[in-house]
């Protein structure tokens, strides 16, 4: 799938911007995985967004890059990965994610990035460079385990 993925701080997202990926977001985590959650964490004012758009404008892809402090003291953090279930299996979330981590490392290249994984799709973030660390937990009652990319290399 072709798609367009740009970032932007929170303060530049548009309002109809900020409404596609709150959409997106509840569509999936909260709707599809029937799991009621405050996703409005108060990271998002502090966070970048990432977005990927198909040919149609539709938003198919996001990702919010958090700077270390936010998620995790030590560590930048991508969080929020989410895919609408139009755009899977499409290559569109790699994309997100690829990108995501390119701008991850420009914006905080003094730390490693660490992540909250969902455990049924670890394999997707070892492809993209993500090492397992600890046991896994749950999140929201869903499966999680904490991963890091290091960005040294």
């Amino acid at each position: 799938m072709a798609v367009t993925i740009i970032h932007k701080a929170f303060s530049e997202l548009s309002l109809t911007e900020l409404y596609d990926l709150m959409a997106l977001r509840q569509e999936v985590f909260i709707v599809e995985q029937n799991c009621p959650y405050q996703d409005a964490d108060g990271k998002d004012p502090a966070s970048h967004h990432v977005m990927a758009r198909n040919a149609s404008d539709a938003l198919v892809a996001y990702a919010r890059i958090v700077k270390p402090g936010i998620s995790y003291d030590d560590y930048s953090s991508i969080g929020r990965v989410v895919s609408s279930p139009t755009a899977r299996r499409t290559g569109a979330g790699k994309q997100l994610m690829e990108y995501a981590i390119k701008q991850t490392r420009h914006l905080f290249p003094d730390h490693h990035i660490k992540i909250s994984a969902q455990t049924y799709i670890i394999e997707f973030y070892k492809n993209l460079g993500f090492e397992a660390i600890g046991n896994e937990y749950l999140e929201d009652d869903i499966p999680h385990i904490a991963m890091i990319l290091d960005t040294s290399s």
